[in-house]
């Protein structure tokens, strides 16, 4: 949610970030217009209810026809008093449900344009050279078959196109990606949180999943809860109508869940494997901090995402994803795209998003300080989104009769394997 006070002095900036963002530009005058019919309504209620008390002080005192025109006079002031009350509310109401419609306000750096006009901010390691080797690649669906790891037929089957089994060799791989995600986030100072799958309209609404990217959240009708596609959602909720102690911050929560998405508007992309699923599973860094700290908190976020793909042994770049891709809540998002061999590309594993002050507003999550109570700041950090890895790790460490070598970082939460052998082997 906008601040209203940087609206009001500077709206040309929140112009500037509406059109770079591709949003709708004439929102800026609308809710001006709304919050000065809210403010001078407020005003002229203000000064009409202070008429009244003035007037009944001297109907109390006043007699024959001088009472009767005083009632007279209160009585037309209790009026206008009611219809300014009710303009009051109106225009409240009115610049609240505009506020709600837009974006956060975009970061001086992050890069304007779509989604192919990200900027790379650094490439790690290099991609393998599978032909120097003297081999083709096999895909993550064959080495997963191999490896009886990966079940895609029995799972359209039974659930339909993009849900996958992990089996055997399989789910094991996700317990340990997950476990070693979580020490790593501990050791760092994260809290684990095991977090709900369902949440109510206004925890989906806050987090500004209900915005740009509705058409990919699954909903249950019936019952008016949301399946949550990261637990970014849940976490953010955690403290919601809550102030919370300056002296308590950062509050760092890693939450392991799973993830829903429709997928919708992507008819035929990425229809083969695990990469574009409507379930996986993720753990995921938030942070609730101050606003002064929340740059710093970024870098920090993407640090620790890094530090897991190096463990993974993984060739990835990093890019600063520009103003059209960035989703409504984020003022600026890092992803972290690995190489995928039998692709011959990146593609998104994680990403980190500044989020400002703009979730905290919506959910009323407030910080106590020196100066009083005021809007912290939030972030995200995906440190493992299991089936992308799992994809990255299969393609980058295979070998050439279908076995696997698992990084060395990987191989204490894998009851000590180094290598991943094909069934039957």
């Amino acid at each position: 949610m906008i601040d209203l006070r940087l609206l009001r002095e500077d709206p040309d900036r929140v112009r500037a970030s509406q059109r770079a963002r591709g949003e709708d530009v004439a929102l800026v005058d609308a809710l001006l217009s709304a919050d000065e019919r809210r403010r001078s309504s407020g005003s002229r209620f203000d000064e009409l209810r202070n008429a009244q008390k003035l007037i009944g002080n001297q109907i109390r005192g006043a007699q024959g026809e001088e009472k009767a025109e005083l009632l007279k006079q209160a009585s037309a002031l209790a009026a206008e008093a009611k219809a300014a009350n009710a303009e009051q509310t109106e225009a409240e109401e009115e610049a609240k449900r505009l506020q709600g419609l837009f974006a956060n306000l975009l970061h001086p750096d992050a890069p304007i344009g779509g989604e192919e006009d990200f900027v790379t901010l650094e490439e790690v390691g290099l991609p393998r050279d599978f032909a120097a080797e003297g081999f083709e690649p096999r895909d993550h669906v064959e080495l997963g078959r191999i490896l009886g790891a990966i079940d895609i037929e029995r799972a359209a089957k039974v659930s339909g196109s993009r849900f996958y089994y992990l089996t055997g060799i399989g789910a094991l791989l996700e317990l340990a990606l997950v476990n070693m995600a979580i020490a790593q986030a501990v050791e760092a100072g994260f809290i684990p949180m095991l977090t709900p799958a369902l949440v109510k309209p206004r925890a989906m609404e806050g987090t500004g999943f209900l915005g740009q990217a509705a058409e990919n959240v699954f909903r249950l009708e019936e019952d008016d809860f949301y399946l949550v596609g990261t637990s970014e959602v849940p976490l953010a909720g955690y403290h919601m109508d809550e102030i919370i102690d300056a002296d308590r911050l950062p509050l760092r929560y890693a939450g392991f869940s799973p993830c829903f998405r429709r997928e919708a508007g992507t008819y035929g992309k990425d229809t083969r494997g695990i990469i574009r699923v409507h379930q996986f599973d993720k753990v995921e860094m938030f942070v609730f901090t101050s606003p002064e700290e929340a740059e710093a908190e970024h870098q920090r976020l993407l640090e620790w995402e890094k530090q897991f793909l190096d463990k993974l042994g993984l060739a990835y770049r990093v890019i600063d994803v520009a103003s059209g891709d960035l989703g409504s809540s984020a003022t600026r998002k890092f992803d972290i795209e690995a190489w995928i061999p039998t692709q011959g590309k990146y593609r998104e594993l994680t990403s980190t998003s500044n989020c400002t002050e703009y979730q905290s507003r919506r959910l009323d999550i407030r910080m106590r300080g020196e100066g009083g109570n005021r809007p912290l700041a939030t972030l995200n950090g995906t440190l493992c989104a299991v089936p992308r890895t799992i994809v990255a790790i299969l393609e980058t460490h295979q070998q050439a009769d279908g076995s696997v070598v698992v990084p060395e970082a990987l191989r204490p939460y894998l009851g000590g394997r180094s290598v991943l052998e094909p069934v039957g082997k």
